[in-house]
């Protein structure tokens, strides 16, 4: 009997677990929703900051305009900001961007160039400083869903390092968000600024749906409709001073989407995290209760044969 007790008390300890984990993985769908939603909300200002910069790159030629962030220096140092979450339980999300991140940084190294880290996220902060890296900035306790203000305040770290020199190229380390299966680390070149980059081009924004009761990623591509400034138009400033005031505001957007992305890969890897150990638990109880069946069985038919071969003995 005792060991059907333990048998009984494991599987009440997994249909709580099991509880926990399903619990969680719906709390992260609520949040991939409040994600897909701010990636909607940001679109209008994204869409008419990529209209004035168009009709701005129109006017002028941008490699003419001797901007600090558009400015192309000799490399020695580069700065690494690295995005990964500050909590686990999201299979080997963290694990992939930190391993990415230091590949680059042998990769740096090895090229004979100096780098320092600027790290969002307690797990990159933890994992590095454990191995005494150069570290410049940490971010932590960040929204699930990243801000504006969160943004802005990374922004004005790296454009502190770039401005003042002590990197000449940031590069960043985030994890793209492909579908809620499927993500994958990428390093995109921050500052200085490329030109070319700049040109509007089709965008893609996710929806989470549900169909048949599983959840499921709908991505639709976005057009941005852009036109040249009217060539009568007349500037209040030089055009190149309002280019100096929008490249700041252009960073801020385009880490922002990055943000973005790595919220909603950490929070689709938690999703499915939690859905498998919902169904390895699903499993486990099922193995449980056979093998608590066959036990109690085996009890039961123990039972049996010593009352008949008690019968047996008194007969």
């Amino acid at each position: 009997m005792a060991n059907l007790k333990a048998i009984r008390d494991r599987i009440k300890s997994v249909k709580n677990t099991k509880k926990i984990t399903e619990a969680m993985r719906l709390v992260a769908a609520a949040k991939v929703r409040r994600a897909q939603e701010q990636v909607i909300a940001t679109r209008p200002f994204a869409d008419a900051l990529a209209q004035v910069l168009y009709g701005l790159q129109s006017r002028l030629r941008f490699e003419d305009a001797n901007l600090p962030l558009l400015r192309q220096r000799q490399v020695r140092s580069v700065g690494l900001l690295v995005v990964t979450g500050d909590r686990g339980l999201c299979g080997g999300y963290n694990n992939n961007v930190i391993k990415r991140a230091e590949n680059r940084a042998k990769e740096l190294k090895a090229e004979g160039l100096d780098y320092k880290f600027v790290l969002v996220g307690r797990k990159a902060i933890q994992y590095f400083q454990r191995r005494e890296q150069p570290i410049d900035a940490t971010f932590s306790g960040l929204e699930q869903v990243p801000t504006a203000a969160e943004a802005s305040a990374i922004a004005d770290e790296l454009l502190s390092l770039f401005l003042s020199e002590s990197v000449d190229r940031v590069e960043l380390v985030y994890t793209k968000f492909v579908s809620l299966i499927s993500s994958r680390p990428v390093i995109q070149t921050l500052l200085p600024l490329d030109p070319q980059g700049l040109e509007p081009s089709d965008d893609e924004v996710f929806r989470l749906t549900t169909k048949g009761g599983q959840f499921q990623v709908e991505r639709s591509k976005v057009t941005t409709e852009v036109r040249s400034f009217p060539r009568d138009m007349l500037f209040e400033q030089d055009p190149v001073q309002i280019l100096d005031a929008l490249l700041p505001l252009y960073l801020n957007n385009q880490l922002l989407r990055a943000l973005q992305e790595s919220a909603a890969s950490e929070l689709a890897a938690r999703m499915t995290a939690m859905n498998n150990a919902s169904d390895n638990a699903s499993e486990l109880i099922g193995t449980l209760t056979l093998s608590y069946n066959k036990a109690r069985q085996a009890a039961i038919t123990q039972e049996l044969l010593e009352v008949v071969a008690g019968a047996d003995a008194l007969g």
